[in-house]
């Protein structure tokens, strides 16, 4: 039975000439996990929203959309409030009260359920998302993971038969993301429950989802099943970079007499190797560390904590990076990273230890911060960086020359900050912030919101600003961009830096923490990380016999 339909569907916002969305027809059955996925920009988050009606965009819509059958702007306030629900994108933006009991509650109260069955059904979903020992904290004091679940639970607690999902995992460390995906699956398959969900990071959810639906400019390029819609992708080479890592493997490897369908997972992709090709060179070289330069930037035994009664955040924090450097930091939600990138930018003060940028203390600077030339830093939500009306003026601004810029800025120019998705925002806030070839540049979760394509595009931006002799410091949950990105890759866990090594030490010695492609490899394959390491492997080996 399909649950929703979408027919015709073009959309155009009130200030734009092209249209977002362009004659898109689609069903989705009851039950069914929907994966929409495709290039910045391309309309996704647009789609989205349109499918929930109090979310809608501004502008020209044509088309139709149904609900149960029923036109969806015909649906009862209540009945389209509780029965379709949506997760977005930033956990803190979605998240209304300050308590989690409340938070729980606020869904249903607001719909007029009686405080008896409130009560009821708020006691159940913490019990099944297991949220009692955070029942009673402030929603302020949770990590992003727990934020992400708490709104999960919010939407569930109102009873919805379709769950609506922009990219619920963007924010999330490795671990957080695999959970919150695992939830979802078991939520679609207890309730019956229909999800519609965008993501880019496709590892974990591609193998799990019933379709697959992939927009290019607007228009709708395939809906199929995963291998079906995988398999209509090949010779696009922007899309397949989005791909599970498996999927990459199969379209950069020569192609062989017989053509099979591509692995879609670990299991597959490791199934694909160990019965194609041989493992005699087990292993790359070992990676050349960089000359050691001058600091650019350094911590000495720092210690912060938000309130003098609190707990430290950073417990005696002691790192460098140096010119012509890029540092990468991975770790869990809420275990103190974003705040580092803070203290090292001079936004927050230490209470004890140093903090240094090129052997200066930062008091030293208290006349004249050395933001600009001398230091850069882009915040975890860079709507913060905006304050004009159009693209075009922020970037002027700033003095960005776009045609400098590896990505395409011109289509953006005319449009405000806040009218652009998730990704042209990362974008356009990182090409203001590089303007000015910084000395030292601090980026927190940079490629949020990025597709492949174009996380491509800021890896090639902050390569040339290290070659340039830059310091670049990324906090990141993406564990690829930081193999493909870093020279050196750090844990934090719990304020404090627990382990530092080169990109293929330090996720060949993770089970978690690594990526896709080590955890594919892991036993065939000695060190490789990325795929074009899995790619120089299978053909140094060469092909087995008989192979197909």
């Amino acid at each position: 039975m399909e649950i929703l339909t979408v027919k015709n569907l073009s959309f155009r916002y009130a200030m734009n000439e092209a249209p977002t969305l362009k004659d898109l027809s689609f069903s989705v059955s009851e039950g069914e996990w929907v994966v929409i996925c495709g290039a910045t920009g391309s309309g996704k988050s647009t789609l989205l929203r349109l499918l929930k009606r109090e979310l809608a965009p501004v502008g020209e819509m044509q088309g139709e959309i149904l609900f149960d059958g029923r036109p969806l702007e015909s649906l009862p306030v209540r009945r389209s409030a509780q029965e379709i629900g949506y997760v977005m994108q930033q956990p803190e933006q979605q998240i209304v009260t300050d308590k989690v009991w409340h938070e729980l509650a606020f869904g249903p109260e607001n719909m007029g359920v009686p405080s008896g069955e409130i009560r009821r059904r708020v006691a159940e979903m913490a019990s099944y998302f297991g949220m009692e020992e955070l029942f009673l904290r402030d929603t302020g004091s949770l990590s992003g993971g727990q934020k992400q679940l708490l709104n999960l639970a919010s939407v569930m607690v109102t009873g919805p038969s379709v769950l609506l999902l922009d990219e619920p995992t963007a924010q999330l460390d490795p671990i957080a993301a695999a959970d919150f995906i695992a939830t979802l699956d078991k939520l679609r398959r207890e309730l019956s429950l229909t999800i519609v969900l965008i993501e880019h990071r496709l590892e974990e959810v591609l193998p799990l989802c019933d379709r697959l639906l992939v927009l290019e400019n607007g228009s709708l390029l395939t809906y199929a099943p995963p291998k079906q819609a995988v398999a209509a992708l090949a010779g696009r080479e922007a899309l397949l970079l989005s791909m599970p890592c498996a999927v990459r493997l199969y379209h950069e490897l020569p192609p062989s007499s017989e053509t099979g369908e591509p692995p879609l997972d670990i299991r597959e992709g490791r199934a694909f190797l160990r019965e194609n090709y041989r493992n005699g060179t087990a292993s790359l070289p070992e990676e050349t560390k960089r000359a050691e330069k001058e600091k650019a930037l350094s911590f000495d035994h720092v210690c912060f904590r938000y309130e003098k009664s609190g707990k430290d955040i950073l417990s005696d924090l002691s790192f460098h990076v140096s010119q012509g450097e890029c540092f990468c930091i991975l770790g869990g939600n809420g275990a103190g990273k974003s705040t580092a990138l803070s203290v090292a930018a001079g936004l927050l003060k230490p209470y004890g230890g140093t903090v240094r940028l090129f052997g200066k203390k930062w008091k030293a600077y208290a006349s004249e911060a050395p933001y600009g030339r001398e230091l850069a830093y882009l915040p975890q939500d860079v709507t913060v960086a905006f304050s004009r009306n159009t693209v075009r003026e922020e970037l002027v601004g700033f003095g960005v020359a776009t045609e400098a810029f590896p990505y395409d800025l011109t289509p953006l120019l005319d449009r405000h900050p806040y009218d652009l998705s998730g990704g042209e925002r990362q974008l356009t806030a990182l090409a203001m912030v590089t303007a000015k070839n910084p000395r030292v540049i601090l980026l927190d979760e940079p490629t949020k919101g990025l597709d492949a394509h174009a996380k491509a595009a800021v890896i090639g931006v902050l390569r040339a600003l290290r070659d340039r002799g830059a310091a670049v410091v990324c906090v990141t949950h993406d564990v690829e961009f930081a193999a493909e990105l870093a020279d050196r890759v750090a844990l934090f866990f719990r304020g404090e830096l627990i382990s530092t090594d080169t990109p293929r030490r330090f996720f060949s010695g993770n089970r978690f923490y690594t990526t896709p492609v080590s955890r594919m490899t892991r036993g065939f394959f000695g060190n490789a990380v990325t795929v074009d390491d899995a790619v120089r492997l299978c053909l140094a080996n060469g092909r087995r016999e008989g192979a197909r």
